[in-house]
């Protein structure tokens, strides 16, 4: 009569599957990291604020960035007051033809500190007349008086 061995065989390490998931992350990071990358322009210094509350950015919020020379640009492409209207436009009427609620689409306006508030108002009044009013404006937090 053959005698079985009581013990399991010894529980292999697979992989394989952690190669996967470890390869996925670092892809998401680097997608995410370039993201916000385009978001930020380097020439812009935005203002500060002592009583601001900093919001949670919004997944399909459109960064519209304005130096102090009034350049205007998204995700580093410069437009002119018309054309960002023209290209707002197009993303409203996008909206309204998936069904979303085209006047919910957020706008974040990151101005340089020294922008004029003529030139930050011509930018909000382009993003008004493209069907737009939910603008965000962003700032940082001021450091604390010693």
């Amino acid at each position: 009569m053959k005698i079985r061995n009581a013990a399991p065989p010894p529980a292999s390490f697979q992989l394989a599957p952690m190669i996967d998931v470890v390869f996925l992350l670092l892809v998401f990071f680097i997608v995410t990291y370039k993201i916000t990358e385009q978001e930020k322009d380097k020439r812009i210094s935005v203002p500060t604020s002592s009583e601001g509350v900093q919001s949670n950015r919004i997944a399909n919020e459109i960064v519209i960035n304005i130096t102090k020379d009034g350049e205007i640009s998204i995700s580093g492409e410069s437009y002119t007051k018309e054309s960002l209207r023209k290209k707002l436009s197009i993303i409203v009427e996008a909206s309204r033809l998936s069904g979303e609620k085209a006047d919910g689409q957020p706008v974040r306006l990151r101005t340089d500190a020294e922008t004029s508030s003529q030139q930050l108002f011509s930018v909000m009044d382009e993003v008004f007349k493209a069907g737009i009013s939910d603008i965000r404006f962003a700032s940082r937090q001021a450091a604390p008086s010693p």
